[in-house]
């Protein structure tokens, strides 16, 4: 055979990996309002920069009518390329050939990239689009999962893991995702479930849409299973590109620096009056965040779930920061089930990732009553205190009014291991708040004698002078000094040794 029949066969059986399920089923996808896979890497990726693995793969299945049918690639686009000039590893479900279902074969093209994302320390990103396992393969599929699943695990905490959904992802198909770091989903065009509304409606009678069992705003607002909601694919594939700008490729890496262009002794005196006098009027701690992060940037996960808690990114002098602020302006802060799960977790991923910790405080309390309790709030409430005491990288906290109670204390105190603690002079500090205190303790006694212990209380416990006499508190800063005392904190801490006793792992109370 000469090289120009080669050529020719090479080029014809490449064009036809890369049309998938063939131009019939791209135009349905198309019509859909969805892309290819192709397509979706290409938006995500550097130009230029994919190189695919696996591109003739087919699938091994024995079923007879299976076998008539093998497509190069069996429904998965997988390999690697770049994001900023920094390498990562990718894999697309193609819903153009049979659904994007999954074989065991291809199961094992995903598990190809996994691995070699963990071996290269890089991180991976899942572009889900599938109709789940491929029946046909029966428990083939489901061992292809499983590996999947394995793969997720091990690689858990050692680099970023991250899943956008942008079509259907169904059954099992859905562990993959809730194992990762974080998931993306695209406005009433990604659903995710582990039973579909024909099952709900069998089982349970209940008459439920996709949208509302598992749609992007259901995961977003209600079931906190998903980070992110974008309005279109490339909102999406932009925001894992601007999510990685914060992270490091792995375990052993720092995040990123970038040139800190932003004045880091930049004084803002609008925080003079962000905080109102009085304790019980809310506010927007946003608006801090933004004031002190560099260009007044703050990059806000799960900004639809859980909202008495504020979680995301910042660069100070250039550096990345993780972000956890309870949030006045959303049940006055206080921390409930959901608000726990949302900041325990994201603490674990920035101490996996060596990411500083800056807890912004104004928090009255745990979210009381007999729903809240019978629910587990304590056990709940506990993650955040195993989170923050966990943690081995530095961790600043301020202060910055209510410091009530249990909350006080899981909130990143100097006791459960905070590096640096810092406080405005309006901190509040103590069991309770003033009002609360003095009912307690003087129920039985005339207003006149109320009036006069509820002045003596706030002038004893309602500021940050008995815990900085203590030591609990480092230093008491101006509002204005917000930005720069921040960044000398985490200065100072950058090269914090790191170290817990040896063991396994600990018992997280899950």
């Amino acid at each position: 055979m000469n090289n120009d029949k080669i050529l020719k066969d090479f080029l014809a059986k490449d064009k036809a990996a890369e049309l998938g399920g063939g131009t019939r089923k791209i135009e349905k996808q198309h019509q859909a309002g969805r892309m290819t896979a192709r397509e979706r890497i290409e938006t995500l990726l550097d130009k230029g920069t994919f190189v695919e693995f696996d591109k003739f793969v087919t699938h091994r299945c024995t079923n007879y009518h299976m076998q008539q049918e093998k497509i190069p690639g069996d429904g998965i686009v997988s390999g690697y390329g770049k994001v900023d000039g920094r390498p990562v590893y990718v894999y697309a479900y193609d819903f153009t050939v049979f659904g994007g279902s999954l074989s065991l074969t291809n199961a094992g093209k995903i598990v190809k990239v996994q691995t070699m994302a963990l071996k290269n320390g890089a991180p991976i990103i899942a572009l889900n689009d599938s109709g789940g396992a491929r029946i046909q393969e029966g428990v083939d599929s489901l061992t292809g999962y499983a590996n999947i699943f394995f793969q997720n695990t091990i690689a858990s905490g050692v680099i970023p893991q991250i899943s956008a959904i942008l079509g259907p992802c169904a059954g099992g198909a859905c562990y993959s995702p809730a194992l990762t770091d974080f998931i993306f989903m695209v406005n009433e065009k990604s659903h995710m479930f582990v039973t579909g509304p024909d099952v709900v409606k069998a089982v349970t009678h209940e008459e439920v849409s996709k949208e509302e069992l598992g749609g992007a705003y259901t995961h977003n607002s209600k079931s906190g299973v998903a980070h992110f909601l974008g309005n279109s694919e490339e909102e999406v594939l932009m925001g894992i590109r601007e999510l990685l700008s914060f992270l490091p490729s792995n375990n052993l890496e720092d995040a990123p620096a970038r040139p800190a262009v932003d004045d880091v002794r930049r004084e803002d005196e609008r925080l003079t009056d962000l905080i109102p006098s009085d304790p019980n009027v809310p506010y927007d701690v946003k608006e801090l965040i933004e004031s002190v992060a560099d260009d007044n940037y703050f990059y806000e996960i799960m900004p639809h779930f859980a909202k008495n808690v504020v979680i995301g990114f910042v660069r100070m002098g250039g550096r990345t920061a993780g972000i956890v602020a309870n949030q006045p302006a959303f049940l006055a802060g206080v921390l409930d089930i959901d608000a726990s799960d949302k900041a325990a977790r994201f603490i674990r991923f920035c101490d996996c990732f060596n990411i500083p910790i800056i807890t912004l405080e104004d928090v009255p309390g745990f979210l009381p009553g007999c729903t809240q309790e019978h629910n587990g709030i304590i056990r709940h409430g506990a993650k955040i205190v195993y989170a923050y005491i966990e943690a081995t990288v530095p961790k600043i906290t301020l202060i910055l009014r209510k410091a009530y109670g249990g909350a006080y204390i899981v909130m990143s105190s100097k006791q459960t291991g905070s590096d640096v603690n810092l406080a405005y002079p309006m901190a509040e500090i103590a069991v309770m708040g003033a009002q609360g205190a003095i009912n307690i303790l003087y129920r039985n006694a005339d207003d006149d004698r109320k009036a006069k212990e509820l002045e003596e209380y706030a002038a004893n416990f309602a500021n940050p002078y008995q815990a900085a006499e203590k030591g609990y508190i480092d230093e008491i800063i101006l509002p204005r000094q917000t930005r720069f005392k921040l960044i000398q904190a985490l200065e100072m801490t950058q090269s914090k040794l790191r170290t817990n006793p040896h063991k396994k792992h600990g018992n997280m109370p899950l």
